[in-house]
């Protein structure tokens, strides 16, 4: 037996080319760690992986002990740049939109694509090999695309041929053009057309594959286009947008043209990666597709709620219903149904898919979603679809007021009636958050019971108990069926909740859609943009009023408040919409309420699925001159802010029957003598000036949501990468050969001593810190500290004595 294990243990027999590359791997990793703390900066944040167990925490800790004790080469960390906020800090790990701590990759990558870096990936602080243990390799194609595949090669696409049912993986962005068969990518099945589909494909979720599932002769030709809307480039702003993406260098065995600066990477497998990050397909579970084509049996009679714990895969499951329902096999019995689209109700402030954090919202779709929430952070085309109505909660979640989130889900509920009488073969799928224990469950209930579901989806095998029974129960009295399905693999997760919604919020305020056209983002920082300057008193005011939720504060912390903080810009349409001083509107008409225990309370005979909101009184459409008066705006002392709060103790929100969300802006800075705000926001103006011409007016909801430490870091990241980008364009010209007279060497010394001073007053400010020290200086320290141990001792002894302790 022991010769037969020994055995087992032997390698097997590599050919000389592969022994080549290991030794050139391993001098390479060799010339990695001797270099300075510059080239171990700006590198991705760390993986989000389960932590280790005490035993092998002792074990690597002994092992390390030992090494010094032997007086052997140091395997410690190099030093990292990590950049904080003193604005705001936060004990969540890896929560790069709370804390702002960033590592960054020293070296410049060219538009659209990412260079290898000479430093390897961050794991925790420390540098991590890829051996079998930390890197597993997942199959991204069944065969290796080669060169009989290639119909032909253009400067910027490639034109590939798929055999039945075999698929393709890629990483980056591209263009799809499907030119014959019908191939299938995130659940959306695509016919020959002239249309071109947007991919996204970055590497913080699972990379999709294009799969053949008919065609002629077997066979389907697919083209691959490159593109470049500015979406890479927001890694001169953010480390979180660093090593996403495809590297210029090709995978082995490619058939793209080496030196070809595309924004996509055809890959056989995640080791073909030369960044060796953990890359997996996106495939779908067995469970997930029987149900998916069930569900989409029901055609425009479906509505579906998807709930389920946090991370179990509810936003992708919805995603592949979406795409499946907006792509049917073509047919005449369904092609109708394809022109109503797909009604998408988003109830998860915390993480949604078509707007910024802190609002919910009714989506009407036209064309399938291919690509993370951060590739489409708004909706605006009326091709592609548009938000119908949104509510801004101005939390990432709803338990602080489940009163007013209930009523923004009846409003969104009656919108999607309205939507039904020009759509009424229009589907509906609801995402409800992971917020599935205790009061989330009795909100939950009560949305099962009330919208008149046909299907509710759970989003876990493994219950709890105490969650599925009762929602099951509550299904079951309504004749509602319950489809259970096992949650997704989250191994490996390269970016935390509170990172993605950074991304997701950098992405918002960078992004532009004119009507008609693609979206493009700008990487230009923030601070360096001009602001929207808008009067907040007088007779030609912008705003009405500015709501603070929550607990009542004093007018004169109002511009701390609101100085450099996101708020949610509101248009009232009546103003009804603000709860009177006495309390009397406090509480929507037709909607649930809790009491003080938790309790659901229903008032009798009202439900959540009316056709029609409830009527109030009716107020002139046009402002007023004794607007400036209304008895809920208090006016600050210094500043004079029209400060609007309704309520007793805690401020009444807006009524979503009578107001709507129009998007968000960053109050950059508030001017006491001309009466003015300048802030940042990516609201297009006629979205704004149409709601003006209606009468309505406009209000900043300062909400909970997480400061916005994204902005503050992005000039120090802009200033980098400049640096950077002028030493790449040095060291191309001296290898190129090009000799520069004195004048030009001049020039180039003035431009790099600027750029020099650039980043040091980007990192030299008073709400910024820049942490230079090892990954592993907070753990030593922590070691470092005593700690109290209380042995065990028998019940009767009281409280215990010395020798216990």
């Amino acid at each position: 037996m022991k010769r037969k294990g020994g055995m087992q243990s032997q390698s097997a027999p590599v050919s000389a080319i592969a022994a080549r590359r290991s030794r050139q791997k391993l001098v390479a990793a060799s010339q990695t760690s001797t270099t300075d703390v510059e080239s171990f900066v700006n590198e991705e944040p760390p993986l989000k992986k389960t932590k280790t167990s005490a035993s092998e925490r002792s074990s690597s800790g002994n092992s390390k002990n030992r090494q010094s004790l032997h007086g052997g080469e140091s395997a410690e960390a190099p030093a990292s740049t990590k950049v904080t906020s003193k604005a705001k800090r936060s004990d969540e790990p890896h929560a790069g939109g709370t804390s702002n701590e960033y590592q960054s990759d020293i070296s410049d990558e060219y538009d659209g694509v990412e260079t290898e870096g000479t430093n390897g990936e961050i794991e925790c602080g420390r540098p991590f090999a890829n051996g079998p243990v930390d890197f597993q390799s997942f199959l991204l194609s069944k065969s290796r695309i080669g060169r009989k595949d290639v119909v032909y090669r253009t400067d910027n696409a490639i034109c590939i041929r798929l055999k039945l049912k075999t698929n393709v993986g890629l990483i980056g962005q591209y263009d799809l053009w499907v030119k014959r068969g019908v191939v299938s990518i995130m659940g959306a099945k695509l016919p020959p057309s002239p249309h071109l589909y947007r991919i996204y494909a970055p590497s913080t979720h699972s990379l999709p594959v294009i799969k053949c599932v008919s065609g002629i002769e077997g066979y389907a030709e697919v083209e691959i286009r490159s593109c470049n809307n500015g979406l890479s480039r927001l890694r001169n702003l953010s480390n979180l947008y660093h090593r996403i993406w495809n590297t210029n260098e090709p995978a082995p065995g490619s058939i793209l043209q080496p030196g070809r600066c595309l924004s996509f990477s055809i890959l056989h497998s995640s080791s073909d990666d030369p960044l060796k990050r953990h890359l997996r397909p996106l495939h779908l579970d067995k469970k997930w597709s029987a149900s998916i084509h069930s569900l989409s049996q029901r055609g425009g009679f479906l509505r579906v709620l998807t709930c389920g714990p946090k991370g179990s895969g509810k936003s992708t499951f919805n995603k592949y219903l979406l795409n499946h329902l907006l792509s049917p096999p073509p047919s005449e019995d369904n092609l109708q149904h394809n022109q109503h689209g797909v009604a998408f109700l988003d109830l998860d402030p915390g993480q949604p898919e078509l707007s910024p954090m802190g609002q919910i919202y009714l989506a009407h779709l036209r064309t399938p979603l291919l690509g993370p929430p951060f590739s489409h952070p708004t909706l605006n085309s009326q091709s592609d679809g548009h938000i119908v109505r949104s509510h801004y909660i101005g939390a990432s979640s709803p338990k602080d007021d489940p009163d007013h989130y209930i009523a923004t889900a009846m409003d969104l509920m009656n919108r999607y009636q309205e939507l039904l009488q020009s759509y009424p073969q229009c589907p509906l799928i609801i995402n409800y958050p992971g917020w599935v224990f205790g009061l989330g469950l009795e909100i939950a209930i009560s949305l099962v019971t009330s919208l008149g579901l046909t299907d509710v989806v759970y989003m876990s095998d493994k219950g709890p108990a105490e969650v599925v029974e009762p929602l099951i129960a509550a299904a079951s009295e309504a004749g509602i069926p319950v489809a259970i399905l096992p949650s997704q693999p989250t191994d490996f997760v390269s970016r935390s909740s509170a990172q993605l919604r950074s991304m997701q919020m950098l992405s918002y305020f960078h992004f532009t859609q004119h009507q008609g056209k693609n979206g493009v983002w700008s990487d230009i920082p923030l601070c360096q943009t001009r602001p929207v300057t808008v009067k907040y008193s007088g007779a030609s005011r912008g705003i009405f009023g500015i709501m603070v939720t929550g607990s009542h504060h004093d007018p004169d912390m109002l511009r701390d408040l609101l100085d450099g903080a996101v708020v949610g810009v509101v248009a009232i349409e009546n103003l009804n919409a603000i709860a009177s001083i006495d309390g009397r509107n406090d509480k929507t008409i037709g909607v649930p309420h809790f009491d003080s225990d938790g309790d659901l309370q229903m008032e009798p005979g009202v439900t959540l699925n009316e056709n029609q909101s409830p009527s109030l009184p009716s107020s002139p459409s046009h402002p007023s001159p004794d607007d400036d008066k209304h008895p809920n705006i208090t006016h600050t002392p210094r500043e004079n802010l029209p400060y609007l709060f309704a309520g007793n103790g805690a401020c009444y929100p807006l009524d979503p029957n009578l107001s709507h969300c129009l998007g968000q802006a960053i109050i950059r800075s508030i001017n006491a003598e001309t009466q003015t705000l300048d802030i940042y926001t990516p609201i297009p103006h006629y979205s704004i000036r149409e709601a003006l011409e209606q009468g309505n007016r406009l209000v900043l909801v300062r909400g909970q949501v997480d400061n916005p430490n994204w902005a503050i870091s992005e000039e120090y990241f802009s200033a980098r990468a400049a640096e950077r980008r002028h030493r790449r364009l040095i060291a191309q010209a001296k290898a190129s050969g090009v000799t520069s007279d004195a004048a030009a060497r001049r020039e180039q010394t003035m431009v790099s001593e600027r750029l020099r001073e650039r980043v040091r007053r980007a990192g030299n400010v008073p709400w910024m810190r820049l942490d230079e020290g090892s990954g592993d200086a907070k753990e030593h320290s922590i070691r470092q500290l005593w700690r109290l141990r209380k042995k065990a001792y028998p019940a009767d002894s009281g409280s215990g004595s010395d020798r216990d302790w």
